[in-house]
């Protein structure tokens, strides 16, 4: 299904549902360099929202860096080839999305790593603690938790957040929700 939708904040970006090839989101700027590991971007609110939560959590001594943000249709082509040379076509479907099914093109997500300096070891970071109790004050939700690999399609992924904003965000930590059961309740009622 193509997402008629691609600027809402909640868009749901999935296995099933897929952006268009050129599609670009609206407001894309990049993270300031103290809080990235190189030139990425977000939409501005996200970016507003990551550098507070970044800054917030450096004055409380921890290091939140993005390693990896908004991705383009190309770029997406390239890694998920990639994943599948590398390791093969089942692999490749449960790490990494195919081209148009990345959140990573809304300008909404992004992967984080710690002070131990490895996005994929994040979750055996003194941050990732940080993360997992503070991000929703800031928007962002851990959008692939553990035990839920049924419903999102990926594996748990501990270091890729998402921005929904600080009330959706907040509702659906509180509630242990993924992005798919949270749109779907609200969808209900």
């Amino acid at each position: 299904m193509i997402i008629e939708n691609p600027n809402d904040i909640l868009v749901l970006v999935n296995k099933k549902r897929r952006l268009k090839e050129d599609f670009i989101p609206n407001q894309l700027e990049a993270i300031s360099l103290a809080y990235s590991n190189q030139e990425k971007y977000l939409i501005h609110e996200a970016r507003i929202a990551f550098e507070k939560l970044s800054e917030d959590a450096k004055k409380e001594g921890y290091s939140i860096i993005a390693v990896s943000a908004y991705r383009n249709y190309s770029y997406q082509e390239e890694l998920y080839a990639s994943y599948v040379k590398e390791k093969g076509e089942d692999y490749a479907s449960k790490c990494s999305a195919m081209p148009g099914h990345s959140e990573h093109q809304t300008g909404l997500s992004l992967d984080v790593m710690g002070s131990n300096k490895d996005y994929n070891e994040f979750e055996q970071s003194k941050e990732f603690t940080w993360m997992k109790n503070h991000a929703h004050e800031y928007g962002f939700i851990l959008r692939y938790p553990k035990g839920k690999e049924k419903i999102t399609g990926f594996k748990y992924e501990p270091w890729h957040y998402r921005y929904v904003g600080i009330e959706h965000a907040t509702y659906i930590f509180q509630n242990h929700l993924t992005l798919e059961e949270y749109l779907q309740k609200k969808e209900i009622h």
